[in-house]
């Protein structure tokens, strides 16, 4: 197979935010001191090289590149300061760029302003949309979906998430190509026999439950250097909460979209704040919060190398969840006030339009960690378990 050598790939790269990774001398200090480099992951020494001699190919179609979670502990061993661990995470961002055949990603990492200019565009526009087919605001009881009809609401986003998905899987599915062309992955390695099901299915659990749920390998191995830091500051935690707020309320609104289409509760009927998929959903948003919120501490701070170089693109992904999260609580309020607000209306305006934004956003942002991230873990867990096999 022919390897085709990117003559620009530092420069280009640099875009995205690395450091000069010229000043790596390949003393093998960062891969020595991390806690995830074994015989499949020698990072990050190796995609400081690939970068170097421009095997862009190489470099963005390594799973190893998604099993980094950039604690920072081989930027602070760094004779060069090089900061590897910037590296890694600029590494990631060019991938998510590669891998978007639309060229958004690129604008959102590459020119914060034009970025920046594409978001309010959008979040202007879904807020002027749904305003433009508002109706009714009830004097007696909060009845948001009289004022933005819930048809509306569930046309609009399922035309989204066709769209959104439709860009997701072609990223997703360029990348799981690349992997198993350079894993040698065939379908008939993943469920030719039995054995080979178990071992995907064995995979699976690995990079969704473990990994991805469990965080096992950053609670364990990237543990802080620090032994002072409190749990409820660990990045690990923080990490996790997020993960697990945003699946809770995933899952809160699958159910309560599945109520009403069997006629278990219509939408928009008012229920206890005790009832099942309200109480999810609350627990689900506080952990959702309390995630984000650590997060825009601790890049506000600039706190540790992890967080210490924070890009437009960074913050755009949080800002998104945190109002999200933060207008869903204040309509809940709203709803379990005596009577109606009419501010409820319009929170409930900007809730439904910026959570369409993030939505659409999800490819191109940092969000897309949570598609690519998962695939890498997949071809990682099949590896493994392929190497504890041989032996």
């Amino acid at each position: 197979m022919t390897t085709l050598v990117n003559l620009n790939l530092i420069t280009d790269l640099q875009k995205f935010g690395a450091a000069d990774i010229n000043a790596c001398m390949s003393c093998g200090n960062c891969t020595a001191i991390c806690p995830l480099a074994d015989n499949d992951a020698t990072f990050p020494r190796r995609f400081i090289r690939l970068a170097q001699v421009g095997l862009t190919d190489d470099l963005v179609g390594s799973k190893e590149l998604w099993t980094c979670y950039q604690c920072g502990m081989c930027t602070s061993r760094c004779p060069q300061e090089a900061d590897p661990a910037e590296f890694m995470a600029t590494a990631r961002r060019y991938a998510i760029a590669h891998y978007d055949k639309s060229g958004i990603a690129r604008i959102l990492y590459t020119k914060p302003i034009i970025g920046a200019a594409i978001v309010l565009a959008a979040g202007l526009f879904f807020a002027l949309f749904f305003a433009a087919v508002s109706g009714e605001r009830s004097q007696q009881s909060l009845k948001l979906f009289d004022f933005i009809p819930y048809s509306v609401i569930h046309t609009t986003g399922i035309v989204l998430m066709v769209v959104v998905a439709l860009f997701s899987l072609l990223g997703v599915g360029l990348l799981a190509r690349d992997i198993a062309r350079r894993d040698s992955v065939t379908w008939s390695s993943l469920f030719g026999s039995k054995a080979a099901w178990k071992r995907t299915v064995k995979a699976l659990w690995y990079a969704l439950g473990i990994e991805s749920l469990g965080q096992k390998r950053y609670r364990e191995d990237c543990a802080d250097d620090e032994p002072v830091v409190p749990l409820y500051k660990r990045r690990w935690l923080i990490h996790a909460t997020t993960i697990w707020g945003f699946l809770g309320l995933l899952l809160a609104t699958t159910i309560n979209y599945g109520m009403d289409v069997f006629g278990l509760k219509p939408t928009g009927t008012w229920v206890p704040l005790w009832y099942p998929v309200r109480l999810l959903g609350t627990i689900a948003g506080v952990s959702l919060m309390y995630g984000v919120s650590w997060f825009m501490v601790f890049r506000a701070q600039k706190l540790g190398n992890t967080w210490k170089d924070s890009k437009p693109s960074d913050w755009l992904f949080l800002v998104l969840l945190w109002v999200t999260g933060l207008t869903g609580f204040v309509i809940e309020v709203a709803l379990y006030l005596p009577t109606a607000q009419s501010w409820g209306y319009w929170v409930f305006l900007v809730h439904v339009a910026i959570a369409m934004e993030l939505v659409l956003f999800l490819p191109f942002s940092k969000f897309a960690h949570a598609m690519y991230r998962p695939v890498s873990l997949f071809f990682y867990g099949l590896a493994r378990d392929a190497s504890v096999t041989s032996v």
